[in-house]
This record gives C-alpha cells, structure tokens and sequence, in this order.
C-alpha cells in the first residue's frame, strides 16, 4: 500500500508538556506560520509512526476548556470544531499532566465527547510520583475508552508505544485510512437539550451531541450561511436553550464524573505532606526582596554571557571573512563583477554570519529561562511594578520576548484580555531591545568601550551592554505609565498565571531552537542585508557620470605623478576612493541626511545606515560593511578595524566615545522596522497606532541622543 499521511491535532492545558512532545515527536522537521485570518503561531512538524504511515502533527495552543476566551483560544477551538475552513485534522493527540489530572481531565473528557479519534498521552507522570500520586493506567484508559500512554518527552521514553497507538487508532485497510473514535459518551450529552439538539443534527447528521451543544452555543462565531445561522437560531428559541446554564449543567456533571474517575483509579497524598522542592525554591525566588535582586542577578548574567561565550567564535568568522575577501582580491582580476562580489556580497554576508554566535547564545539562554519555569515567576514579580504604569504582569512575556523580535512579541498580546492593557504593551514592547539591534550594540561597543575585566570577569563591554537593554525597559515603562492617562479605555483586569514546576532544561530543545534561530536569522535577516547590501554597493560605485568623471580625471594625473612612489600612490588611492565615495548616489544622499543628524554627533555614512535600517536594524552593519569596503583601498582589514579608523574631514575620528553612546541610544528607542509598524496595524486594525508609534518612538531616539552626545562630548 502507498504511504499515508494522518493530520493529527496536538492539543493540551498549558504548562502540560505539549511543546515537549511536539519537539520530540518531530524535531527540526517544524514550519511556523500563522493561521489564517489570525495573528497567532501555526505550527506544524511531520514525524513517522510506523512504516508507510507518517504524521503531520498540528500544535495547536494550548487551553483549559471548549469555553475559548482568548484569540489564541479560539484557533484551537475552531480546529476542534471542525469549522476552520483551512486547517483540517484526522485525530487528537491530546496531551494531560498526570501531576494536575483532575483540572486536565475537564478539556480531555470534552474532546472526547466531540467523538473525534483520540489518544491520551499522559505526561509528568515522574512528578506526580513525586507528590505521591499513583494513578492506575489500565483503569483510567477503561474509564476514558481511549488509548493512555504515558510518556516523558524530555527522555525520549514511551514515544515509539505512543507512535504505534497513533498508527493503531488510525487503523489501516485496502481501502486507506479508518480512525476510530470513542464509542460512549463522558457524560449524557443529549439530555442537556435534547429537542435542540437533535435539530441541529438533522441539519448537520454528522454532529455529535456534544459538538451539537456548541453548535447552539457559538454558531455565530462559525463560518455558516446565513439561512444555516437563522435555523439555528429558531431551534434556540422554539426550545428555550440557554447557553449559560447548559454550560453550567455540563461542567457540574463533567466534575462529578471526573470526581468518580479520580477516586477509583487514583491515590492521592496527605494534604499535610512536605513541601516539594519547587515550594521551597519559590518562597526564595519569589520573595519580595530577594526575588528582585534575582532576578536582576539572572539578567545581569545574560548579558555578561553573551560577550563572554560568543567572543571566540565571533573572531574565528571574522578572521574568516577578512582572509576570504584578501584571497579574493588577489586572485580575482580588477573588474565591477569582482568589486560586487567582494566589496557587496561578501562584505554582505559577512555583516550578517559574524553576529550569530550572539542570537544562538541570547535566544539559547532565553530558552533555557523559559524551560527551567523561571520565566514565568518573572512575570509573577513583575505584576506589582506593571500595575503601576498600566500594564499587569501578563505584559511581561511579550516585553521580554520583545529582546527577541518585536513582531512575535506584539502578536502575543493577544493573551491579555484587557483591551488598554494590551494596547499599552504593544505600544511599548518595540522599545525592548530586539535581537536586531545586538549587531550595532556590538559593534559599537567594541568599537568605544575598552574590553576590560574587574574582579576578573565583569565585563565593561557587558554592563554597557546590559544598560543598553536597561534603558529600554525603563523608557518603555515611562512611556507606559503618561500612555495610560491618554488611552481612555476602562476594563477591569485580572491577572491570573500558573507557575510551572522548576525542571532541569530540555538540552536537545534548546540546541533546536538556536539552530532554528540563527537559520531564521540567515534567511530573513540575510536576504535584506544581502539586498541592501547589493544596492548600497551600486549607490556607492556609481554617481552623476559629469562629477565622476571629474574625479577620475584629476586621480588619473595624480596617480601617473606618483606611480615610482608606492607610499604616496596608496595615499592617492585612499584619497580617491573617498572622493568617489562622496560624489556616488550614496554620497549625495548622505550628504542631504547630514545637516539634520550633526547635532548627534552622526556623519553622512551613519545617516545612509539610519535609513536602511528602517528595513531592518541589524543591516546597519551590512551597510557599514559595504561603505567602507566600497571607499577603503586596504581590504586586509576588518569592518571594526575600519570604522576604528575612519576619520571626518577635520582629520577627528568618527566613531567617539560621545558618538558612539548618542549612536547607540538612537538604536534603543527609534523604531526602524518597517515589520513592526506593520503587524501593529494588523493588531490595532488602524494606521493611528503605528503613526504614533513612528513618531513619539523617533522623537525621544533624536532628543535622548542628542543630550548624550553634548554630555560626553
């Protein structure tokens, strides 16, 4: 028989280990994109079960009931439903914690009453023996009447039990593919409306009861005809239905049901019995003083480590790229082709590859946070500081994933149900310091701050780095605290978190995650840099054909005047690239740039750099790349080498202490992403937002630059 491929949906409470399972049942094998019509994550990795059967596994956000809130909620809702007019499924793989089964046996006992194809896979089953909970398998699975598997994705066990069970459930014939679904119901479904609901079956026979009962409930919010809408509608009113309390009814009776489970094939510890480790290190982590210095230990320790473990490897491709493009030059005749590959492309590409040791370490030691349940208590402490600026600690998950990328972070607000606190969060979480700007961070800063150690190991370029990122926290919540006397929205707000379990990091997911990371990096980032890159080189090669001339006329003299002195014909050289430089398109440009960014202390290759930026902020490096290589005669030297030399036409060096501070404060707060004004439009579904944004965020970027240079100048 050919191979077959089973679309299985992934679905769990959060916190219940369900991204764990889907990184080991599918490893690199993951897309991620959006669903559609919404701005939430989609994704989806293939895996194979057995022999000529493979799995597209769907991970779907997680949720705590069929009763959605959230938008993200509400993916996973329609998916199940079956009304997600582009997202299909075969099967459920639905993911519960054995350490918390009674809350997580709700959500599983409601998908099994929409009489899909179901297999359980039970997870934490190591810490709830740990809490003294032992739970008959066997019996549960006889209760349910679906597959139970336990499995411990963080060590690869029961995984190949549970792919066999997926293939078995999905079982196979001549004709192709069959999938068994539960053959009894959780709970009597019918009798909660039965005149309504066997209405609504006759206009959809293939409708369980339960799936009926939500049809009553939510048909509006389901992609119907409007005649379909309107049928549904008259069975609610010619049979009196009430959504409310059939909900209430159904979730009292799930209870029982779930309570009758529990006491039969589950053994529950003393109440009275000793705190578990995650208690005790929680009244240390949390605690109201000892937790804020922590938690500034633990970033202040972030930052250090990035200098510090990406040092090597940032000059091992340095050196790299810098002996690549010698050989290149010796070897490749004078021609614009080669000029283009080594002075565009390759310089291109160099901007790009010699800053991602920094994304692999940052986004390797921000999973590793997340992994261990620590970043969850950092929302936790933070709740009391982002009440007081009008956010609440549901704010801080998008603000710190924010130092990642501004335009997943915002798409992530949408977990925060309060409509001004959401709007607040995302008209501050681009001022977090996205992984973009850690090239120009790192550039700049080695470029003005002297690599010194205290005590043997805090770094200088470290704590710059870090008040870097410090700066933007504390301007966003600043701007919060005015922004929440302007925004005129009132609606109560709740803040309510479950902390996870402290667990020991899942090494093969975060080795997954900076490799997706830094090959993200390459291909986003990259394709940009590189086309900008190409682009600068033609701007910066070409200009007026009348000045251009002129300048080759008067070098030609020049060079023919000195070609027996090889000193001053180098001198000649350097001159005439720069001249060149300054009359290409480039050159005109910059020059138009320049009056207005002076008083930053900016000259006219930096105002070249602030505009390309606005298509994404690391090509900052990519365009000094190209400048200098385009306008340097010595190719031997690197990038930081270069601008460490550049001189303006005073003979004073470009890149100050002053300018490289007031430079590196622009980048902090001027919102340059062209990105991220875009998915705040989609999110705010207006252009007012995005506008305000652009301006008040250039705004403080020119007059907080601007205070920095004159100071340190």
């Amino acid at each position: 028989m050919s191979a077959r491929n089973i679309h299985i949906a992934l679905v769990g409470n959060p916190n219940s280990g369900k991204t764990s399972l889907f990184n080991a049942l599918t490893g690199l094998n993951q897309k991620v994109g959006n669903f559609p019509g919404v701005t939430v994550d989609k994704k989806t990795g293939v895996t194979a079960l057995e022999s000529g059967v493979s799995a597209t596994i769907i991970d779907l956000p997680g949720t705590y009931s069929l009763y959605p809130r959230r938008a993200d909620e509400w993916v996973a809702y329609r998916v199940m439903m079956g009304v997600d007019e582009e997202v299909e499924h075969d099967m459920v793989l639905l993911v519960a914690d054995a350490s918390n089964l009674k809350r997580n046996l709700l959500f599983c006992s409601q998908i099994i009453d929409l009489k899909v194809p179901v297999v359980v896979a039970l997870t934490m089953m190591d810490l709830a023996r740990k809490k003294g909970i032992e739970i008959d398998v066997p019996g549960l699975e006889r209760e349910l009447g679906v597959p139970v598997i336990l499995v411990n994705p963080r060590k690869n066990k029961g995984l190949s039990q549970l792919k066999k069970t997926l293939a078995q459930t999905a079982g196979k014939d001549h004709t192709g593919v069959q999938y068994q679904a539960p053959s009894r119901d959780f709970i009597p479904n019918r009798e909660m409306a039965p005149e309504a609901i066997e209405g609504v079956q006759q206009l959809f026979p293939k409708l369980s009861d339960y799936a009926s009962v939500h049809y009553l409930i939510n048909h509006e919010n389901f992609p119907l005809p409007q005649s379909r809408q309107e049928e549904i509608e008259a069975l609610e009113v010619a049979n009196k239905f009430n959504p409310t309390k059939t909900q209430a009814t159904e979730i009292m009776q799930r209870y029982t049901r779930i309570k009758h489970i529990m006491q039969k094939n589950v053994v529950e510890p003393d109440p009275l019995q000793k705190k578990l480790f995650t208690e005790k290190l929680d009244n240390i982590l949390l605690h109201r003083i000892w937790g804020y210095l922590i938690l500034l230990g633990t970033l202040f320790l972030l930052f250090q480590s990035i200098f510090w473990l990406a040092q090597y490897p940032m000059d091992g491709i340095e050196w790299l790229f810098t002996q690549l493009g010698s050989w290149l030059n010796n070897v490749l005749p004078e021609a614009w082709w080669s000029d283009l590959l080594v002075n565009g492309l390759v310089a291109g590409i160099s901007g790009i590859a010699v800053f991602i040791p920094q994304i692999m370490i940052l986004f390797g030691l921000i999973t590793i946070l997340e992994d261990t349940g620590y970043m969850a208590r950092i929302s936790f402490l933070s709740d009391k500081l982002m009440r007081k600026v009008g956010l609440n600690g549901k704010s801080v998950m998008p603000m710190i994933s924010g130092f990642a990328c501004a335009v997943p972070a915002i798409m992530s607000t949408r977990n925060i149900e309060n409509k001004k606190e959401r709007l607040l969060t995302i008209m501050i979480t681009p001022l977090m310091s996205c992984s973009a700007r850690l090239p120009v961070y790192t550039i700049l800063i080695s470029l003005v701050v002297p690599n010194k150690y205290y005590l043997g190991f805090l770094s200088v370029q470290g704590l710059v780095m870090m008040s870097m990122y410090l700066l933007g926290i504390v301007v966003a919540l600043v701007v919060s605290y005015v922004l929440k006397f302007i925004i005129r929205l009132t609606e109560k707000s709740f803040f309510i978190l479950e902390l996870p379990i402290y667990r020991a990091p899942r090494w093969k997911n975060v080795g997954i995650t900076m490799v997706e990371k830094a090959r993200i990096f390459m291909m986003d980032a990259g394709r940009v840099i590189i086309v900008i890159s190409l682009i600068l080189w033609f701007l910066s090669s070409y200009g007026p054909s009348k000045a251009m001339h002129q300048v080759d006329a008067k070098y030609a003299v020049m060079q023919a005047q000195y070609k027996n002195d090889s000193a001053r014909l180098e001198e000649v050289k350097h001159a005439y690239n720069a001249e060149k430089l300054q009359h290409s398109f480039a050159g005109i440009i910059g020059r138009g740039i320049e009056p207005a960014i002076k008083p930053l202390g900016f000259d006219w290759k930096i105002g070249i750099a602030l505009v390309t930026s606005f298509a994404a902020r690391e090509v900052f490096v990519g365009t000094m790349a190209t400048l200098y290589s385009v306008g340097e005669s010595d190719d031997d030297s690197s990038l930081r080498q270069k601008m460490a030399a550049a001189r303006r036409e005073d003979g004073s060096k470009v890149y100050t202490v002053a300018t490289g501070f007031s430079l590196m404060v622009f980048y902090v707060l001027a919102m340059q992403c062209m990105s991220t004004l875009a998915v705040v439009k989609r999110e705010t579904r207006t252009w007012k937002w995005p506008i305000v944004q652009l301006v008040y965020m250039t705004g403080l970027a020119y007059l907080f630059s601007f205070v920095v240079y004159h100071l340190w100048k």
